[in-house]
Parts: C-alpha cells; structure tokens; sequence
C-alpha cells in the first residue's frame, strides 16, 4: 500500500515528460512546416529547414540546418546555409497571427556571393523578396485566416562570412556582426517576406563592404562587392547624364 503513492509519482512524471516532449516536437514542426512551405514562395528559389526544436514552457529553441537556394539563373550552389540559430520566442505564439520573437541569434553564416557586372545572386533574392511583398503574395495565414505577423525585439547575426566568387579563385571574408531591434514593433508586426527583406538589405550591404575591404587590403583581384558597387555608380552617372542632356 506504501509504494502507490510513489508509483503515482512515477506515472505523472512520465507523462509529464511525455507531453512536454510532444508539445516541444509539435510547436517545433510547425515551424519547420511553416519555413518550408512558405519559404519558396517568398525567395523563389529552395528553402528547407532541416529541423526545429521549440520549448512549451519558455519558447527558447533551436533552428538547425537552414539553406536557401540561388535564384534561377545562378548556379546551383546554396546562396546561404544557416547551421544553427538561437531562438526565443513567446509560447504558443506560433499558433496565433502574431508570433514575438523575442531573441534570434544566427551563428557562424555562411553566403556564397556571386556576381555578374552590376547584380548578384543575393540582390536578385533580395528583389524576389521585395516583388512577393509588393505583389501581396500567398502569405502564411493562421488559423483565423489572418496573415501572420513577426515581432522580433532582438535580432543578432555573428561570425559569418562570405565566399565571394566560384571556384578556387574565390575570396573567403570575415562578415561584420549585424544587430537589429524592435523589427515590427512599430508597425505591429511584420510579414515574414518583409522580415527577410530587412535582413537582407543589411546582409547584402555587410557582405558588400566586406567585398570592398578584401579588394583594399590587397588581394590581387577585384573583389565582387566593389564590381557592384563600381556598376551601381556607373548607372547613377548615366541617368545624370541623360537627365543632362534632355536639358
């Protein structure tokens, strides 16, 4: 009679650990759904989460194994790989229209930046992005059917780096760490496109300089950055001189 107690004990621990395993594999695949479903529709190009793993009792996660294709056009190389991100988020907000994030930290990046006179992979993704946006694309829904919304209080991108070029002429650089606050908050809430396209104007303008100052220090070959940089100034040039002449 003295041991029930402790075999209850035991049952409700179980199942405790049961359900709390089970709540952290649903919230994590559907953010995993979520990324791979969507994901495509707003790059144009492949997108998979490899996996997700989000805690009921305090939101905090990991995001694993993150790669986003080239845009079609380029090669087929991934255009980034996210190996591990840090999350923290609101629980259970990812059943809602409204999702807080309140830390996102991306470790370690790694961007493959290709060039063609004045473009690039990264900016034709950028711009696939912003044409989804401006086009009011299939966004995600909740349940509800309401778009759903991020807010992202702190965001972090550190260590990355940036292969710029293919093959083994290729230039390795080091990626200033990105920091961006309050994504959405003033806005109360932004779509997940619009949210890639923040981050990846200032990805996209990180991996430029660090382009920029690889062909500075001396590396024998003009850095694919300063290609972009030198092409965007030149059509500036242009359209002052055809606003000239039309003078």
């Amino acid at each position: 009679m003295k041991t029930k107690p402790l075999v209850i004990l035991c049952v409700v621990g179980f199942v405790a650990v049961g359900t709390s395993l089970g709540l952290g594999f649903l919230l994590g695949s559907v953010v995993k759904a979520g990324v791979n479903r969507f994901g495509p529709k707003i790059t144009q190009s492949r997108v998979e989460l490899a996996s997700a793993h989000i805690s009921p009792f305090n939101g905090s996660g990991q995001l694993a194994g993150l790669t986003v294709g080239n845009p079609e056009g380029w090669s087929d190389n991934p255009a980034f790989y996210l190996g591990q991100i840090a999350i923290d988020l609101k629980p259970f907000s990812v059943f809602s229209d409204h999702i807080v994030i309140n830390e996102l930290i991306i470790d370690q990046p790694v961007f493959a930046y290709e060039t063609r006179i004045v473009s690039s992979n990264l900016k034709e993704l950028l711009k696939n992005i912003e044409a989804f946006t401006a086009g009011g694309g299939d966004h995600a829904k909740s349940q509800g059917g309401k778009p759903i919304k991020f807010v992202v209080k702190k965001l972090r991108l550190t260590n990355g780096r940036a292969s710029l070029g293919l093959g083994p002429a290729a230039l390795v650089a080091p990626l200033p760490p990105i920091a961006l606050d309050n994504l959405g908050v003033a806005e109360g809430g932004i779509t997940p496109d619009e949210l890639a396209g923040v981050v990846m104007k200032n990805v996209l303008g990180s991996i430029v300089k660090a382009s920029a100052a690889a062909t500075l220090r001396g590396t024998g070959a003009l850095g694919a950055g300063a290609v972009e940089v030198v092409g965007d100034a030149a059509g500036k040039a242009g359209e002052g001189i055809k606003k000239l002449l039309g003078k």
